[in-house]
């Protein structure tokens, strides 16, 4: 286990329960935030602030500083990552950048997924990002042994978060014995993680030369088709029989603005993981929180906190026309 990790951005759902994890297991943690994280840190983590992009401003705040593990949460284009290559080559013996499973060709020839499957997107602005970063970063690795690994989450969520498009609009119609819409049939499979359960499977990999040039899935291997997603969901919140309504995906995408292009490119398709490579390199990794465990979460949190049962209301209308003309 690596002693000395230095995070750049990771102050969000992900970042944050895998610095708890990494504390948890005694590791000396330095996070670099622009601003205040948006999620409570762990005692003991020490925070600096400066724009991780700006490779001068984040030079001035490390001074001569190394590290055995540095983790980039927040690459999201080649100009994020471009300086990190010179700025880390002699500060760390590995550069952890976050990408995501999305960068998988859709739809994926061959199931299940893993880390050799063709990796192409060529309009999905976020993934096409973090594709450009890998390749830059890969380059590196080739050509001067930068200590490169890759990290690839999938659908990760904790109690803070409603993992389907409609949110907690969708909870309150199946409370209310409205219908909720999901796309396609319903059938499609999907991979859900609980943030704590990724920070497990993550924190190992900090300082596992094993894991340099790789690049991993971090998934937990829960598999749902987006009915059960939807079923999990209301017994959570004490609905035993939701009404959902089944609308193809292009229908939904006229209907709704901003679901057309992640519905198209991402959540329509069946998405399998292999985990062999993650369960080799962390060993005796094993999800603790089932989605079932995960829903009654959300509820609960959902419960003591208004600010998460927020309904959009051109959203409730917008399922109420595709329900009527289904």
């Amino acid at each position: 286990m690596s002693t000395r990790v230095l995070f750049l951005g990771g102050a969000g759902m992900i970042g944050s329960a895998a610095a708890a994890e990494a504390v948890r297991r005694g590791v000396e943690l330095t996070i670099v935030t622009r601003g205040a994280p948006s999620r409570p840190m762990p005692a003991g983590v020490r925070q600096l602030r400066a724009d991780v992009r700006d490779a001068r401003a984040l030079a001035g705040v490390l001074g001569e500083e190394s590290f055995d593990a540095v983790v980039n949460w927040v690459g999201y284009a080649e100009g994020d990552v471009r300086d990190h290559v010179e700025l880390f080559s002699d500060r760390t013996t590995q550069y952890v950048f976050i990408s995501t499973c999305s960068v998988y060709a859709r739809p994926v020839p061959l199931l299940p997924i893993t880390e050799s499957s063709p990796i192409r997107q060529s309009e999905f602005g976020y993934p096409r990002g973090k594709i450009a970063c890998e390749l830059l970063l890969q380059d590196a690795y080739r050509q001067s042994g930068f200590p490169l690994t890759i990290v690839r989450p999938f659908h990760t969520y904790d109690e803070t978060t409603v993992p389907i498009l409609s949110g907690w609009t969708a909870i309150e119609r199946m409370r209310a014995g409205k219908g909720v819409v999901v796309h396609g049939d319903g059938t499609s499979l999907w991979s859900l993680t609980h943030s704590s359960d990724f920070a497990r499977a993550f924190v190992p990999l900090l300082g596992n030369g094993h894991a340099i040039g790789e690049s991993v899935n971090v998934v937990s291997g829960d598999i749902l088709t987006w009915d059960q997603i939807h079923i999990e969901l209301a017994a959570a919140a004490g609905v035993r029989e939701p009404r959902l309504v089944h609308v193809s995906s292009e229908a939904i995408g006229r209907a709704v603005p901003g679901w057309a292009e992640v519905l198209e490119h991402d959540f329509r398709h069946t998405m399998l993981f292999d985990t062999s490579k993650l369960l080799r390199l962390v060993p005796g990794f094993a999800p603790r929180v089932s989605f079932s465990d995960g829903a009654r979460q959300i509820i609960e949190h959902a419960r003591v906190s208004s600010s998460a049962r927020r309904v959009d209301a051109e959203l409730d209308a917008a399922f109420d026309r595709l329900i009527d003309g289904v």
